[in-house]
């Protein structure tokens, strides 16, 4: 039987799909392409491996071995019945969105420090207001809650600032690369907290993340603290967040990502003050180097998938990362 490796991403170019096709091949699979789930859908059935975006391709391949997600996060592929093959490998493309989401990382701190929304409102009222004061990054006390992918990218982007120091938490304590000032243990985190100007966030969503960042963690950083987060939305207590920026607690915050998605449009989040909104697209397929990236991982784990080596990007199921 033809062994069949449907990749259903629609943002490939012609150059991306000829290496896939000619890296699978080699390996002896025949990669068809589709233009996203919806197309890919009737014809999954026979599919042994996947890179898809959408948990319906898995949830309706009966011979699938290996579903690759293109995203970093695999929340939704991790429910039960999620896939209709229950032993079937998951991967994700956690390594291909650091750059991307670190240069917005960088760009909605500087807008909060530099008070751009502020400015933003005073040149839409037509008025020549430049005395608001702001904040650096320079000398700045910066946490950052995850270390991996995207924590890395966004500590090398911080230090030409000259923050005073880097500091990272994450579950082992260790210092990947090299890129931070010191590395916590998060069962730490309460001692950092009070000592953070700028606190930024990038961990997966879990059961040990959710609700990570609470009212009470919130009450534990410097009233003019900042607080970014790129990583999941259930990582902190929303309402708590939008409570202490309504008293002025805070400096600021920005959020990417949100608890449910899309952010309602009744939501009291879109008026709260010092609150900057964008529509979870830090981590986006839109940036050409990202979509790269995807293809680069993805063949290497199927180099190491067609001689049966274990993945580089695997999850474990009950953990969810």
């Amino acid at each position: 039987m033809e062994r069949r490796l449907t990749v259903a991403v629609e943002q490939l170019n012609d150059a991306q799909r000829e290496r896939i096709r000619a890296a699978a091949a080699g390996l002896g699979l025949t990669a068809e392409f589709y233009p996203g789930a919806q197309a890919a859908l009737p014809h999954v059935k026979d599919s042994e491996v996947i890179l898809g975006s959408s948990p319906a391709l898995a949830a309706n391949a009966p011979r699938l071995r290996w579903f690759c997600a293109t995203s970093a996060g695999v929340e939704p592929y991790l429910k039960p019945g999620a896939f209709l093959a229950p032993d079937a490998l998951l991967t994700n493309s956690s390594g291909a969105y650091g750059v991307t989401i670190a240069e917005h990382t960088i760009m909605v701190t500087l807008e909060l420090m530099r008070r751009q929304q502020e400015y933003t409102a005073i040149v839409d009222r037509r008025q020549w207001k430049r005395d608001l004061a702001i904040r650096s990054i320079r000398n700045s006390r910066v946490a950052l809650l995850g270390t991996g992918d995207i924590g890395g990218e966004v500590a090398k982007r911080l230090r030409p600032f000259e923050p005073a120091r880097i500091i990272g938490v994450n579950r082992s304590g260790r210092n990947p690369g090299g890129l931070y000032d010191d590395v916590i243990p998060v069962d730490r985190l309460d001692s950092l907290l009070p000592e953070t100007d700028l606190l930024i966030i990038s961990l997966p969503g879990t059961q040990e993340t959710t609700g990570l960042i609470d009212d009470r963690r919130l009450r534990l950083l410097p009233s003019d603290a900042f607080l970014v987060n790129v990583g999941r939305g259930t990582v902190i207590d929303q309402s708590a967040l939008e409570a202490a920026l309504r008293e002025r607690y805070l400096g600021g915050a920005a959020l990417d990502v949100f608890e449910q998605e899309p952010l309602d449009p009744a939501s009291t989040l879109w008026t709260c003050p010092r609150l900057l909104i964008t529509p979870h697209c830090a981590g986006n397929m839109t940036l050409a180097y990202t979509v790269d990236r995807i293809v680069d991982l993805f063949l290497e784990d199927l180099r190491a998938y067609a001689k049966g080596n274990p993945l580089a990007r695997s999850i474990d199921r009950t953990k969810g990362y």
